[in-house]
């Protein structure tokens, strides 16, 4: 794979282009080894997390405030030891560099719980700093979901959008059963609570027992070690 990149490097005038077209349309670099097989940076997490809930930060005009969230975001990072400006040393972050752990050392026993109080956060009350709040709006995203009011399909849907890696039939029918249905057997129960969300929204008990269950699916799946994985 390298040597056919660096003769297409060296034929265009080292023009970095073209070997990155090539790279991006070669099977290579949709291989399923390739695929979840590095784990994420912290500002992967970080960062991460804000897009792919499409987070709601305070209008872009008030830039107190957004500097206020960013600047919890970058702390965030920074405590997982990826404090962006500042790297260790010259040679940068020693998880792009250092043999044979690589991407590797982003775990350990401190950063891992930090990832996931993040994750349990932002799944949560969210970060509120002078009287603005950000966080996942569990509702919205479902919304976002190509059917969820059937929760095999919400559940698989999860994941996918989560996850870079599938999980197994049985650990996904078992999150549906534990966390959507409360050990219940019907599906029934979960389109009928989800539907009637939808068509009274006001309804402030259905409307929490909604949420608060997909919090639940959410921050679990955040949780899991393919979760960390890009």
């Amino acid at each position: 794979m390298i040597s056919p990149l660096a003769d297409i490097f060296r034929t265009n005038n080292y023009n970095i282009k073209p070997v990155v077209s090539a790279l991006l349309k070669s099977e290579h670099f949709y291989d399923v080894l390739n695929q979840g097989c590095i784990i994420k940076n912290p500002l992967e997490v970080v960062i991460g997390l804000c897009r792919e809930f499409e987070i709601v930060f305070p209008d872009p005009v008030d830039h107190v405030n957004n500097y206020y969230m960013w600047q919890f975001l970058y702390q965030t990072a920074a405590s997982q030891q990826m404090n962006i400006g500042d790297p260790p040393d010259v040679a940068g972050w020693s998880s792009y560099y250092q043999r044979p752990q690589f991407h590797e050392l982003w775990i350990n026993s401190d950063t891992l719980p930090k990832r996931n109080k993040y994750t349990d956060l932002m799944g949560g009350n969210g970060y509120s700093r002078n009287g603005k709040n950000i966080k996942i709006d569990h509702l919205a995203f479902a919304k976002t979901l190509s059917n969820p009011g059937d929760p095999n399909v919400l559940i698989a849907d999860t994941i996918k959008h989560l996850l870079t890696v599938p999980l197994t039939q049985t650990s996904m029918n078992q999150l549906k059963t534990d966390i959507l249905l409360t050990g219940q057997a019907n599906d029934g129960y979960w389109t009928g609570v989800w539907n009637t969300y939808i068509a009274t929204p006001g309804n402030t008990m259905n409307t929490t027992l909604v949420r608060t269950r997909l919090a639940s699916l959410n921050q679990y799946l955040m949780r899991l070690s393919e979760y960390q994985l890009s």
